[in-house]
């Protein structure tokens, strides 16, 4: 019986171990995506600033990465570069790891002999987006937890509490207040269609997530979010900071105002902020520069604008850009906190109410049941 048992753990024991390298291996095999890109471009960095070319930097980092998919990539990269093609190039033929911006801002540090400072650059900026996604996304999720929190609460409540007070209620039917009666309803309601429902929910949110994918629900989301009061500051914020930060970047390091224009088009993925890129591009082609058409889009806060034709005038506009991006990014941190410790308590005092209104349906019939027994 002990060896029978010793057996069992044994062939559990290595299934268990294969299941955790069949996990780990498919772990290593992840798509590469921006902290792949953080540590390769951090460490790049850091062995071409003492010295080290590229061909023994590229190697180096080989060794360092458990990243089977990011491995490929500088696998690539090395067979490219040792062939005599730019690195910039070689990174162009991984666009999904290495936006245009990262390619032409390489390609104009290769050409200026100063690709570690824009490595640095590029790291840092990579780490602000994230910082900024971190901070959209911490500030909505605890909103979001507590309101998919009470619409559970709600659910199990009347499916499962009203249910076991329904026989009791029908003695007092004609003095049950209006709330407990609707909520009765709502009960009965959901249990006798719930499947029907739950169906007709899942189908509509699919449609719903299909069409946002489709170009004419794009259109419609990217107008809603530069339009609805509330949205439109934060979205605004996100695409000048994202946008001004890869203009200044790119233009203080040499990449041309057209080559820049088109990486911001990939930042900013919003067909109406994109309308408005173009015009600057053809502004610029047309020799009146950024100020004019950063004041013919009714968008744009008059202090950027102000801001961008004093650095026009005084010759520093890709410092203005970054300095402005800056700020724009302070503010939005500033609004986003002010808006997580402003919701937080109303989302109490709204779950407060809605328990406070199922509680009094419950319990104020049953008063009245005492008070007719009595």
């Amino acid at each position: 019986m002990p060896l029978e048992l010793t057996a069992t753990q044994q062939k559990a024991s290595s299934q268990s171990a294969a299941k955790l390298t069949s996990w780990l291996q498919s772990l290593s095999k992840r798509k590469p995506g921006v902290n792949e890109r953080l540590f390769f471009t951090e460490q790049l960095s850091l062995l071409l600033e003492t010295g080290t070319p590229l061909h023994a930097a590229l190697q180096s980092l080989r060794k360092q990465v458990n990243n089977l998919a990011m491995a490929k990539v500088i696998d690539a990269l090395l067979e490219d570069v040792t062939s005599g093609k730019s690195f910039s190039h070689a990174l162009s033929k991984h666009p999904t790891l290495f936006p245009g911006t990262y390619v032409s801002l390489v390609g104009a540090a290769e050409e200026g002999g100063f690709l570690d400072k824009v490595l640095l650059e590029l790291m840092h900026m990579d780490e602000k987006r994230e910082e900024l996604r971190s901070s959209v996304v911490s500030a909505l999720s605890y909103p979001g937890f507590l309101v998919i929190f009470s619409v559970f609460v709600v659910i199990f409540v009347l499916v499962v509490v009203f249910p076991k007070f329904s026989d009791m209620f029908i003695s007092i039917a004609d003095q049950l207040p209006t709330t407990t009666i609707v909520l009765m309803h709502s009960s009965h309601f959901l249990i006798l269609y719930w499947i029907p429902l739950s169906v007709s929910i899942f189908f509509t949110l699919a449609a719903l997530g299909w069409w946002l994918r489709t170009d004419s629900g794009k259109a419609i989301l990217d107008r809603l979010k530069l339009k609805v009061v509330g949205l439109r500051d934060i979205f605004l914020q996100i695409y000048l900071i994202q946008s001004l930060r890869v203009l200044g970047m790119s233009m203080a390091n040499g990449v041309s105002v057209r080559d820049a224009l088109a990486s911001c088009h990939e930042v900013v993925p919003n067909k109406v902020f994109q309308i408005f890129l173009t015009s600057v591009e053809n502004k610029v082609n047309e020799g009146e520069g950024f100020a004019a058409a950063f004041q013919m889009a009714d968008f744009i806060p008059p202090i950027v604008t102000q801001m961008v034709t004093t650095g026009e005038e005084t010759g520093n506009l890709p410092k203005v850009l970054t300095r402005v991006a800056d700020y724009y990014e302070r503010e939005l941190s500033k609004k986003l906190q002010a808006f997580s410790r402003m919701v937080e308590p109303i989302m109490l005092i709204v779950m407060g109410g809605v328990v406070g209104l199922i509680v009094s349906a419950l319990i104020l019939p049953i008063f009245k049941l005492s008070q007719t027994v009595g």
